[in-house]
């Protein structure tokens, strides 16, 4: 070995030695700026309670237990030092979300991601001889300096993100209106009749029904009607038509995390440079990102050339991508340019405001096989409701009486929706230093009974929306019970105080509520109206099959016991 090898040796583990204590020492800066907040106890001196937290079946138990024995905000440590605070207090929550723009952002971890797409973006204008210059992008930090076009400037400083969001949200909010979303609903009525044909054939060789698969015909149905209706591409996954985007699907959902994707996830709070190892939850995501990334553009193009030449335009403009394309070519201040409109039907990673593809496709397969999972567990329950619906006995009902006129269809919506968020939690770090204000006081660990809470800047702030969704405190001791009827009774007056679309966190709330909201619940509930009109859904086991949760890329129920995330049903006509 060279001396100079040797010598470098030395030289990076000092470097490395001086860059922990700077992370260290930071942390414990930020530690004493930030309001000290009673919570459990690390269980680990270098992982806190992070491992705990990513082996435990059902965390969001464990928040509400802490909620109960700490106060509605409290602190969590986390691994090398660092910790949460933990918000289920509903004025904390709306002053969070009412700030979530231009305080709370996305912590480090995703701004690597949100530097991976600026490269990404510039390559792809370098290699089309758009930039006049090159220009310097730096991942993962807070500032990327570009001399590219502005689209590409306004996504790589940190301070002009929510402006940028801001611009586009406003672009997209024709696309989910309910105007849109009533032209919309016959595309998700003609995929779910998709799925009756298919399922029809299965049962015709079978008196007594069969054992379906419900989880994967409801991932089918969801990524096909998003096709349809988000860029009017049919992936045709209800016939069993495979391609790049509906492999990666597959695989997010049935590949198990490795103990290597847990050390980065772990890592990454305190490390966000971990993020760069190659775990299997990053090759898929950028596989997905990829392959969305080719049909985007070929979709595009070729709507481009249909508007340009008038032909379809009717057809274009029915789908989201469509309008999005009117904002493309439209010459105002809401102008988007090609690389944002490819944006919107692209993966981003773990950001919930993908409206398409994760509002779309996530939020309602999953939703979908959890009402299925809880109608086949009660079916008391699936009974009342397939009667609510059979005032609609000769057709289907329209947009307006999805929304108006089947009132337990929409109570078990959103109660599914209340116990099972696709999304279970949020967590943001603080961009600056903020004080929360508080509903209910707590204590802190020195006796001090405090109404706020002060935040330094770089404190992770953790919203836990399984838990506040489920928490007895705010919604009452059945808070855990699937009980449609609650949707008709005077809700708690702890839940009445929390933000969100019917004081629900499920689709977040403030200026970064997911606006694909009603576009998700108009996909629910026509395809929720066929399916419980036509058949009868029931476990082979019976109604106490047990349902856990398979830990995937993307977690999904399962029946335990099976192999990777399936859900068997016994489906019969209804006679």
């Amino acid at each position: 070995m060279s001396s100079s090898a040797y010598i470098g040796i030395p030289g990076f583990l000092v470097l490395l030695g001086l860059w922990l204590s700077t992370k260290l020492v930071l942390n414990a800066w930020r530690e004493l700026k930030t309001i000290q907040l009673r919570g459990p106890p690390p269980t680990s001196r270098i992982l806190g309670l992070s491992g705990d937290i990513l082996q435990s079946p059902d965390i969001s138990l464990a928040y509400e237990d802490w909620a109960a024995q700490y106060g509605p905000v409290f602190e969590v440590p986390l691994a090398f030092g660092r910790k949460k605070i933990v918000l289920t207090d509903p004025k904390a929550l709306i002053h969070f979300y009412n700030s979530e723009r231009s305080v709370y952002t996305k912590a480090k971890n995703d701004r690597i991601f949100i530097g991976r797409i600026v490269n990404s973006l510039r390559s792809l204008y370098e290699r089309a001889n758009v930039l006049a210059s090159s220009g310097v992008a730096f991942y993962g930090r807070k500032e990327i300096r570009t001399n590219g076009p502005p689209q590409l400037q306004c996504v790589t400083n940190s301070w002009l993100i929510g402006i940028c969001s801001s611009r586009q949200r406003k672009a997209l909010i024709p696309a989910f209106s309910n105007a849109a979303i009533r032209r919309l609903t016959a595309v998700f009525y003609d995929s779910v009749y998709k799925l009756k044909s298919f399922w029809d054939t299965i049962l015709e060789s079978s008196s007594d029904g069969a054992i379906i698969e419900v989880e994967e015909w409801m991932n089918r149905i969801a990524l096909d009607s998003v096709g349809i209706a988000g860029f009017s591409h049919d992936f045709r996954y209800l016939e069993g038509q495979q391609s790049p985007v509906t492999t990666a699907f597959e695989a997010m959902g049935n590949t198990k995390m490795s103990l290597l994707t847990r050390l980065v996830f772990l890592l990454s709070f305190t490390f966000p440079f971990v993020l760069s190892v190659p775990t299997e939850r990053i090759r898929l995501f950028w596989e997905l990102r990829r392959s969305l990334n080719v049909i985007a553009r070929r979709l595009l193009a070729n709507m481009r050339r249909e508007k340009e030449s008038g032909v379809a335009e009717e057809l274009t403009d029915k789908s989201v991508i469509g309008l999005l394309l009117k904002a493309e070519l439209a010459d105002s201040e809401l102008r988007l340019t090609q690389e944002e409109v490819v944006a919107q039907v692209r993966l981003h990673f773990r950001s919930v405001e993908n409206v398409l593809l994760l509002a779309g496709y996530e939020t309602t397969s999953i939703a979908l096989t959890w009402a299925l999972i809880e109608l086949a567990k009660h079916p008391e329950i699936q009974d009342k409701l397939r009667r609510d619906l059979a005032r609609f006995s000769g057709n289907d009902p329209t947009w307006d009486q999805l929304v108006s006129e089947l009132p337990y269809l929409d109570a078990t919506v959103h109660e599914v929706l209340r116990l099972h968020p696709p999304v279970s939690e949020i967590i943001r770090e603080a961009g600056h230093d903020d004080v929360i204000p508080l509903g209910t006081p707590v204590v802190t660990p020195s006796g001090e009974t405090i109404s706020s809470v002060i935040i330094a800047k770089g404190t992770p702030v953790f919203v836990p929306i399984r838990t506040i969704n489920r928490s007895e405190a705010l919604w009452g001791p059945e808070a855990k019970k699937f009980k449609p009827e609650r949707w008709f009774e005077d809700v708690s007056f702890s839940a009445k105080e929390l933000p969100g679309h019917r004081h629900l966190l499920t689709f977040h709330d403030g200026p970064r509520t997911c606006l694909g909201k009603l576009f998700a619940l108009a996909e629910f509930k026509a395809v929720l109206f066929v399916l419980i009109r036509n058949y009868v859904f029931e476990f082979p086991n019976g109604p106490e099959t047990k349902i856990v949760n398979h830990v995937a890329v993307i977690p999904r129920p399962k029946v335990a016991g099976q192999n990777g995330a399936k859900v068997p049903l016994r489906v019969r006509r209804v006679e």
